[in-house]
C-alpha cells in the first residue's frame, strides 16, 4: 500500500510580516467556517485515497497555533477517521512565539503532535522590529524552552540570514544561540524578496537596500560550516538536523512522493499530477459549500518536466540516486552529463558515493547555477 502525506494551510494571522508571501489574513473570524470546510475537502478527497497510508502530517501558515486547541484537534481527528493514519507518523505544527504558552503546548503534544517548527527568524531585536514580528528575543527563547518542557524531543526553528543592515556578527550570534536551545533542527534561510509583499515595496521606494549576492553567499557558507561543526548535518539546501531528525515530510517533498493539500492555496500532487486551491478563504469556503472541493487549476507533468523536477528535488537534498533516476527515466543521467559532473568532482563541487551523487558544502551555493547545465 503507498503512503501519503498530508498539508493543511491555516490562514490566520494576527499580523502580516514585511518579507511574508504566503496566503494569510489578519483576522479569527470565519474560524469554525473554515473548519466545517476544511473538513468536507478531507471527506472528498477521502473517497479516492482513502487506501493510502499517511506517514506524515505539517499543519502550516498563516500561523496555525493561532487557533484554539480545540480545532486543532477536530482537524486531526477527521485526518484519523478519513485515511489510515501510521501510528509513527511524524505530525509538525508551525507555531510562532508570542501565540503559545506552556499550557497549550502541552495541549497539542496531548492530541499526538510530537514536531513543533517554531518562527524564530531572528534572536535580534532590532531585526524582529524590523520584520514586524509581534515577538521578542525573550519570547522566542521561552517559547523554544516551553516546548521542551511540555514534552516536545523535535523542535525546528526558522531563521533568516543576510537580512538589511545584518552583519556577519549579528548572524553567528544567532546560531550560537540557537545550537545552545534545546532544538534538533534548523531551517537556515536567506531573505528573498518576494513580489507583492511590503519589504518588495519598500525596496522599490528606496526605503531599504538589500545587501549583495557576494555577501550572502559568505553568510550562507559560513552557515554551514558553523551548524555542521556544532553537530547538525546539512540535509538539503536550507536545512540542518541532529542525527535522525531529518522533517520525513519535507523529505517527501523532494523525494517526488504523494501528498494532499487542504486548505485555502494548499498544493496537491499526485501520480505525476499536480493542483491547487483558491487561495481566498471566502472563495474557498464558498467552493467547498458547492462542490465540496477547491480545485483552481491543475496539470499533468510530462516526463521532461517530471524528470527535471525530480534532479532538482534530489541534488538540492541528500542526493540523486543514479539507479532510481534510470529506473524512472529510462536513461543513464550520468553517461549524459558526464564530462560537466566530472568537472564539478575535480572542483570539489559535486561527489559521488557509490551509486549517490551529491553536493558538497561547495557546491550547495551555487545549486541553481549547476542544475542550469544538467541535461
Amino acid at each position: 500500500m503507498k503512503s501519503i502525506s498530508i498539508y493543511i494551510h491555516i490562514p490566520f494571522c494576527s499580523h502580516k510580516c514585511i518579507y511574508c508571501d504566503f496566503y494569510s489574513i489578519i483576522t479569527d473570524e470565519n474560524t469554525s467556517e473554515y473548519n466545517n470546510a476544511l473538513k468536507t475537502e478531507i471527506e472528498f478527497f477521502a473517497e479516492k485515497y482513502s487506501s493510502h497510508y499517511v506517514d506524515t502530517i505539517f499543519l502550516g501558515g498563516g500561523t496555525p497555533s493561532l487557533l484554539n486547541s480545540e480545532i486543532i484537534q477536530d482537524i486531526l481527528s477527521k485526518i484519523y477517521s478519513s485515511f489510515n493514519v501510521k501510528t509513527e507518523c511524524e505530525i509538525t505544527l508551525e507555531t510562532n512565539p508570542g501565540t503559545v504558552d506552556l499550557n497549550k503546548l502541552k495541549l497539542f503534544k496531548s492530541m499526538g503532535i510530537n514536531r513543533i517548527s517554531i518562527g524564530v527568524q531572528t534572536f535580534n531585536d532590532d531585526e524582529l522590529k524590523f520584520l514586524t514580528r509581534i515577538h521578542d528575543k525573550q519570547t522566542a527563547i521561552s517559547t523554544i524552552k516551553n516546548a521542551a518542557e511540555a514534552g516536545f524531543e523535535n523542535i525546528n526553528l526558522d531563521l533568516i540570514f543576510n537580512l538589511p543592515k545584518q552583519t556577519k556578527k549579528i548572524w553567528e550570534e544567532n546560531l550560537l544561540l540557537a545550537v545552545q536551545l534545546p532544538v534538533k533542527h534548523i531551517s537556515a534561510y536567506s531573505l528573498i524578496l518576494e513580489r507583492g509583499t511590503i519589504l518588495s515595496k519598500m525596496v522599490l521606494d528606496g526605503k531599504v537596500e538589500l545587501q549583495d549576492d557576494d555577501y550572502d553567499a559568505d553568510l550562507y557558507e559560513f552557515t554551514i560550516k558553523f551548524l555542521t561543526e556544532n553537530g547538525f548535518q546539512q540535509y538539503e539546501v536550507s536545512n540542518f538536523c541532529k542525527k535522525g531528525f531529518e522533517c520525513k515530510h519535507n523529505l517527501n517533498y523532494w523525494k517526488h512522493k504523494n501528498y494532499l493539500g487542504f486548505g485555502p492555496s494548499a498544493h496537491s500532487f499526485f501520480e505525476n499530477e499536480r493542483w491547487w486551491n483558491l487561495s481566498s478563504l471566502k472563495m474557498y469556503i464558498e467552493s467547498i459549500k458547492s462542490r465540496q472541493n477547491a480545485i483552481r487549476n491543475k496539470e499533468k507533468l510530462d516526463t521532461n518536466q517530471l524528470r527535471e523536477e525530480f534532479v532538482m528535488l534530489a541534488l538540492r537534498s541528500n542526493g540523486l540516486d543514479l539507479d532510481e533516476y534510470k529506473r524512472k527515466f529510462a536513461t543513464d543521467f550520468f553517461a549524459s552529463n558526464e564530462q560537466y559532473l566530472s568537472q564539478l568532482m575535480h572542483l570539489e563541487y559535486l561527489i559521488q558515493e557509490k551509486n549517490i551523487i551529491k553536493l558538497t558544502r561547495k557546491g550547495y551555493p551555487i545549486c541553481d547555477e549547476i542544475l542550469l547545465k544538467l541535461k
